[in-house]
């Protein structure tokens, strides 16, 4: 597989809100088939990485419910979106600020804690296993308007799951993505059963 012509086939394939803000790059060194961390809040571009040697073992609609998913989770990244913890991250910065300017150190210390504990719950959310399954919901949406049916979509999204922890060379599937398949199950129709809202929240 050329890097090249499969990044410039697979940016022709994601939404134009994905286009504007995604870079994919080529990490053959990577363990992982397809990687992307949670951006930081300034970033103005997020890097989706691929080893391409690993990419190439999964068939062409695995491979582009695999992108579609792994773009959709990072646009829906947000660190600015005004909640409780965002909040209190802002508040947790100012204080620390005019605590320090004050030389109150006791001060500027609970007000870095406070930062630290509401970032840490910001980040907690945006790997939340309802995150995770909406960008899964997400990527069959595009799909079906790339040409795919609602049910081959999800089918083709669950197989990459699998797929992946395959290649990559795990055992078993993690909490979360078995969460994961029994969603796409659901969607695909080969379930009755989705994910109760109790599971979708942690």
């Amino acid at each position: 597989m050329n890097p090249d012509s499969e990044i410039y086939r697979l940016v022709d394939l994601l939404p134009a809100s994905g286009r504007m803000f995604t870079k994919i790059k080529s990490k053959p060194e990577q363990p992982a088939v397809i990687m992307a961390q949670l951006p930081k809040p300034w970033d103005r571009t997020r890097p989706v990485f691929i080893n391409f040697d690993l990419w190439s073992q999964l068939p062409k609609p695995q491979r582009d419910l695999l992108i579609l998913r792994t773009v959709n989770w990072l646009g829906s990244v947000r660190w600015l979106k005004p909640d409780l913890y965002q909040g209190l991250v802002a508040a947790g910065i100012v204080g620390t600020v005019f605590e320090l300017v004050q030389g109150d150190i006791i001060g500027a210390v609970t007000a870095g804690g406070l930062t630290g504990l509401a970032g840490s719950q910001i980040w907690r959310n945006n790997y939340s296993s309802q995150r995770e399954l909406e960008a899964d919901e997400a990527a069959v949406r595009v799909a079906v308007r790339r040409g795919y049916s609602e049910t081959d979509a999800a089918r083709h999204l669950m197989a990459a799951i699998e797929s992946v922890s395959q290649i990559e060379g795990r055992i078993q599937l993690d909490f979360t993505e078995l969460l994961r398949v029994q969603n796409l199950r659901a969607i695909a129709g080969l379930s009755p059963v989705g994910v109760p809202q109790t599971l979708r929240k942690e």
